[in-house]
């Protein structure tokens, strides 16, 4: 099994003069650009346009997906949900555990790095600070100025934007609750009831506050995740990691200078891992809970080696095998077990959902008498039906019995049930007792549609004819 590996807590930087641990002060994040940048800034698009996007698709006459919570009808493209279906979300939950473990344990924070909604909006807020006032620097010296005409439009623009995207946020997440043609048009002209407009608003806010005024803040001491991730990783988790060995002793120079004769490593305190980092950390520290695998300091660390003519990887993606100049193993008992119950779960999960009815049904037997001879000398048992149509259609069913010679049904052969409706039906199977041998008989009730749509129903229960 492997040893785990501590995460350090850094109680001062060296290399910054930011407490990253007083809310107070902000991290002035400066822009970077490289591949993990442009992998996590395409990742981010991608994921917003599907945020946005999902709820504005049609399918079959009726919004894609739509949590319909007043009807209690979740729909999800082809699938409709009812209450007796959300099993399925303890088995979205089970699995959503399992991949965050393997995942984890595999390639460390990537989640935090590249599709966390807080590092994402994040990410967002920070491009209008850097379009409305500037470079990391020239936000800093904004930000000590007194207030004057440029930075009171300069901050205007900036928080304008960020109320912007806050507000659309809330009501792309608030349209997969609410029919997205009713949501937009009823908020704008001011027709929405209040919990419509006060969920609009209370996400807006979060938005706003989260990703324009908490930021590190969030990933610091209030997101849980940061705080077990240690329960997870070993030392072959890829984590972004710096080289000590190589880049120490590190101190500044010119380009034109040997490193070995000046008697330092690779690193030339330029300070820039520290400056893109969006949660203020000095990743030459060590491996500290905060960092959020996004490799900023990467592309930072990688173009600095460019410039001096060293080979890139000063920073990188690795593992603290490979930092000891050791083995990583990738193939280890930890992950193959997570792996494998994640496919475990996602197999069942999958079950579950081939197996779903698109109707239900329930056979109560009446309680006050197990059979009765009515007047025409047959013995009768009562049965009471409930039967649940979860499509999105009003459908057409046919009842029927099997198991129970020249017998006859008493009540509707045929029942019309709206879409999510419980329909509450009594019948009766009536029998002549001579020439049933048998006092307590096996039947099955079948429901069929109609249109031959969907599937056949089946339920047993039992005839009785005397005790």
């Amino acid at each position: 099994m492997n040893e785990r590996i501590k995460i350090k807590e850094i109680k001062s930087s060296t290399s910054s003069s930011t407490d990253r641990y007083n809310p107070s002060k902000r991290i002035y994040v400066r822009a970077v650009y490289g591949f993990y940048q442009t992998l996590r800034r395409y990742t981010g698009w991608g994921l917003i346009l599907l945020f946005v996007a999902l709820p504005l698709i049609r399918w079959n006459d009726h919004q894609a997906i739509l949590f319909d919570i007043a009807d209690q009808q979740y729909h999800i493209f082809n699938m409709t949900l009812f209450p007796q279906d959300l099993t399925l979300l303890a088995w979205i939950f089970i699995i959503a555990a399992f991949a965050l473990f393997f995942f984890t344990t595999y390639l460390g924070r990537v989640w935090c790095g590249y599709t966390c909604p807080q590092t994402v909006w994040t990410f967002i807020f920070i491009w209008f600070e850097e379009r409305f006032e500037g470079t990391a620097n020239k936000r800093k010296r904004l930000d000590q100025m007194p207030w004057s005409f440029n930075k009171i439009w300069r901050k205007t623009a900036k928080h304008t934007g960020w109320i912007t995207v806050s507000l659309l946020t809330g009501l792309a997440f608030s349209s997969y609750f609410v029919p997205v043609n009713e949501l937009y048009a009823d908020f704008f002209t001011f027709n929405a009831g209040f919990t419509i407009t006060a969920c609009v608003l209370f996400f807006a806010a979060a938005t706003y506050i989260n990703a324009g005024w908490m930021r590190s803040i969030v990933c610091l001491h209030m997101c849980p995740y940061a705080r077990f991730q240690s329960a997870m990783f070993d030392k072959d988790t890829f984590i972004v990691g710096y080289d000590n060995q190589r880049g120490e002793a590190r101190g500044p120079r010119r380009r034109k200078d040997s490193p070995k004769e000046l008697g330092l490593g690779d690193c030339i305190d330029c300070d820039l891992c520290v400056q893109v980092c969006p949660t203020g950390i000095d990743i030459r520290d060590g491996l500290q809970y905060e960092c959020i695998n996004c490799g900023a300091c990467i592309d930072a660390c990688d173009q600095t080696m460019d410039k001096m003519g060293y080979p890139r990887g000063l920073i990188s993606y690795t593992t603290e095998q490979k930092l000891a100049g050791k083995k990583t193993k990738v193939l280890r008992p930890k992950i193959i077990g997570y792996g494998a119950l994640l496919l475990a779960m996602l197999a069942m999960f999958v079950v579950n959902i081939v197996n779903l009815s698109s109707a239900e049904m329930e056979i109560l037997r009446d309680r006050n008498a197990l059979y009765r001879e009515n007047s025409e000398g047959l013995i009768e048992n009562t049965y009471t039906l409930k039967i649940l149509n979860k499509t999105i259609k009003t459908q057409t069913y046919n009842l029927s019995f099997s198991g129970l010679q020249s017998a006859q049904l008493i009540g509707p052969k045929q029942i019309i049930i709206k879409s999510g409706e419980v329909l509450t039906q009594p019948i009766a199977i009536a029998v002549d007792p001579y020439g049933v041998k048998e006092k307590r008989i096996n039947i099955t009730i079948t429901l069929t549609s109609a249109s031959g749509e969907i599937e056949k129903i089946e339920q047993q229960t039992t005839f009785f004819i005397g005790l």
